[in-house]
């Protein structure tokens, strides 16, 4: 091993713990040295009972241990108990097995069953010493991982807490972020324009908004601009007298019927010209009239907007109002698809779920892996279709019936570090494991660490590899 070498592993491993458990003398002193030269601090232990002893009293990063602990035995069954012990025990502490070849087999199942790797007697001092760092560094990476989950649970449990979220489930960074601007605008008596796919959850966003503003106790009125027809639209929004048109009665529109309080536009790209100039003006000016009137009304509303069109390209296409853009961008909040926020989707999906039901693990990694093009609305429709048709209250993947994955690497599905370090850390750092639950080949999640920068664990024995 070179100097270079040798000094980066020293970096890594100084004062790291690892407790060794065997019997023999000869190999405790030998990976004491070893381990001890690199900056571990070691901890040795001569049999079960004193390492178990040791874990309860000491803060142990990592387990070394052997599979027998008696001259005469032969079998591993001590050393299979040991394990099980301290994964009950500490769940979270990365364990290596020492076997004999005679053990192989063995080892490989303990593999399956959560252990980080296995190394055969005699080892290779580069191979163990390279396995223990990566092992360290994932678990640092892992509980690194924790304690930011803990504190975005923090902030959305005290943002719940001190403003009203209309029951909004999330839990990931980009929608705590459009939430808390959702909250931070609503007193504001600006124009707030809600951009994003159809799905997406703008309208629970505009809810968010009202809920929290200061006229939250007034008329909160919502119109959806593309389900009607343009000679329609206009009445709807700005009301008639009577014969404006054929059969027409008077009635006011929901300008008249939201002062005061609040009017949510949704997909306000579908609004006509004309609608477009007559909006335009109440923003500017409060007044309007309505159809087939001469006599001008005042309103004081406050205009929620929400899109999925591209208002921009619009623009440039003539289709739509700058100056009624730049009126309503004031605030603009930009919802992503849900496929862009993969965290999002279990606890959705769990929220969904008709009480009594749950998802098995196969459920949950499908869901997760699918793309979403319709969103949360079809997350939701999905769900509840599963719970209607599934033969029983554990749904499968098969009971949602989703399109097949695409299996090529530039159709699968796009993962962030998070889900990527949420599935290392499920899978204690099982490789095979935690591309299985992220339904991606091992290659592909090989190929994901290392294009974000999370550290493989090469010497980690994949399950498909016994």
């Amino acid at each position: 091993m070179n100097e270079v070498s040798t000094e980066s592993l020293r970096a890594s491993l100084t004062n790291r713990t690892v407790l060794v458990i065997d019997d023999n003398e000869a190999v405790l002193t030998a990976l004491d040295v070893l381990l001890s030269f690199h900056g571990v601090r070691v901890l040795t232990a001569r049999g079960p009972e004193e390492g178990l002893a040791a874990l309860a009293r000491h803060e142990v990063e990592l387990v070394i241990q052997d599979m027998n602990f008696r001259r005469e035995a032969t079998s591993g069954e001590e050393g299979i108990r040991l394990f099980r012990e301290i994964r009950s025990r500490h769940g979270d502490v990365p364990i290596i097995l020492l076997t004999a070849w005679t053990h192989l087999e063995t080892a490989v199942e303990l593999v399956k069953a959560g252990a980080a790797d296995y190394i055969a007697k005699p080892w290779d001092d580069a191979r163990l010493l390279t396995t223990v760092r990566n092992l360290l560094d994932l678990r640092s990476a892992q509980a690194e991982t924790r304690a930011i989950r803990e504190r975005r649970r923090a902030a959305r449990a005290e943002l719940a807490e001190r403003f009203d979220l209309r029951g909004l489930v999330y839990e990931s960074d980009s929608m705590h972020t459009i939430v808390s601007m959702a909250t931070q605008v609503a007193h504001a008596d600006v124009p707030v324009l809600i951009t994003g796919p159809n799905g997406a959850g703008k309208e629970v966003i505009a809810d968010i908004v009202q809920a929290n503003s200061s006229v939250r106790d007034k008329p909160y009125l919502k119109v959806n601009v593309g389900a009607l027809p343009d000679e329609l639209m206009e009445a709807e929004l700005f009301g008639t007298e009577a014969g404006a048109f054929t059969g027409a009665k008077a009635r006011i529109g929901r300008f008249e019927a939201a002062n005061g309080g609040t009017l949510f536009l949704d997909e306000l790209g579908n609004l006509s010209g004309s609608g477009q100039a007559k909006l335009l003006r109440v923003l500017q000016t409060g007044e309007f009239e309505r159809l087939g009137s001469n006599v001008t009304r005042r309103t004081k509303v406050r205009i929620i907007a929400a899109t999925n069109a591209n208002l921009l390209q619009m623009i440039r296409e003539g289709r739509f109002r700058e100056d009624l853009y730049y009126r309503l961008n004031v605030i603009e909040l930009q919802l992503p698809p849900l496929a862009k926020r993969r965290e999002d989707i279990l606890p959705l999906a769990k929220h969904f779920l008709t009480p009594g039901y749950t998802l098995a693990p196969d459920a949950e990694r499908a869901l997760v892996r699918y793309d979403w093009p319709g969103n949360v609305r079809e997350l939701q429709n999905v769900i509840r279709r599963a719970c209607l048709l599934a033969p029983e209250p554990t749904i499968r993947a098969g009971d949602l019936n989703l399109p097949e994955t695409p299996s090529s690497p530039a159709d699968e599905p796009v993962l962030d570090r998070r889900t990527i370090e949420q599935a290392l850390e499920r899978a204690q750092g099982v490789i095979a494991h935690a591309a299985r639950d992220l339904g991606l080949s091992r290659q592909a999640l090989y190929r994901r660490m290392e294009k974000l920068g999370i550290k493989t664990t090469e010497s980690v024995r994949p399950a498909s590899d016994s």
